[in-house]
């Protein structure tokens, strides 16, 4: 028996959070029982029999759900429904936003220049600061900083946390928020290796910090982790910044 047929496929790439509202409430119900019966879902989901049949098919397709008893028509959540619906806001029915979780990595050479990446993608088209990267599902934060540095620099270095950094980016009216992220700071010196000066993305360069001050696009908290990683701290930060919406 394959993974699909066990249940526990993970679901499409093309399955979008919210797809549809019956499907929505058909997990939710799903998510707050061990199982339910098919009239349950239909109930649920305020559909015909012939809709919910539709709905759960893609459920399945999905490998969200699957059949506990073709006899009794009861489904139940495969692991990879429970961890996607275990997102949910159960009051509202709806797949919650979360903040995205990641690293940025100051890197000091011994001149006292830092690496800073300009982004050649959007959004942030042009800006410049200290690189970051995705942690991603089962790696460490040291793992994901060492990971991300040879990805895009071709360097290693020596590494030590040295904090966290909640930065929320919102529009220059400041009404609507662009970007929720968690950051993990990441010190590291005594790089070593080739430095790839470009790739698809971005472009590296070592810069004085009064170089950095003086790109006319810079993230606002390029300057504020240096300090923080120069500090010797252990430091918590939230702070929030403020982005041209022509930027975004």
């Amino acid at each position: 028996m394959d993974e699909a047929q066990r249940g526990n496929k993970k679901p499409v790439t093309q399955y979008e959070a919210g797809a549809h509202e019956a499907q929505m409430k058909i997990l939710r119900v799903l998510l707050l029982s061990d199982s339910a019966q098919f009239s349950d879902l239909s109930r649920a989901a305020e559909l015909t029999n012939d809709h919910a049949n539709f709905h759960i098919k893609q459920l399945l397709q999905n490998g969200l759900v699957r059949k506990v008893s073709k006899a009794h028509g009861m489904y139940e959540l495969t692991r990879a429904g429970k961890e996607y619906a275990n997102r949910m806001d159960t009051d509202e029915a709806q797949i919650e936003k979360q903040p995205k979780l990641s690293v940025v990595i100051i890197i000091e050479r011994e001149d006292g220049k830092f690496l800073q990446q300009q982004r050649l993608k959007q959004p942030y088209y042009g800006y410049w600061g200290n690189m970051t990267g995705k942690i991603r599902w089962g790696e460490t934060m040291l793992g994901a900083a060492k990971r991300e540095l040879m990805e895009e620099t071709g360097l290693e270095a020596k590494m030590r946390v040295v904090g966290f950094y909640h930065k929320l980016d919102y529009d220059e009216a400041g009404k609507t928020l662009l970007e929720d992220k968690y950051f993990c700071m990441i010190y590291a010196t005594n790089p070593k290796g080739k430095l790839i000066i470009e790739t698809d993305g971005q472009r590296n360069e070592w810069l004085a910090p009064h170089e950095l001050e003086g790109k006319s696009k810079k993230f606002g908290s390029a300057m504020e982790t240096i300090k923080l990683a120069r500090s010797g701290k252990l430091d918590v930060v939230e702070q929030s910044y403020h982005y041209k919406a022509d930027d975004y």
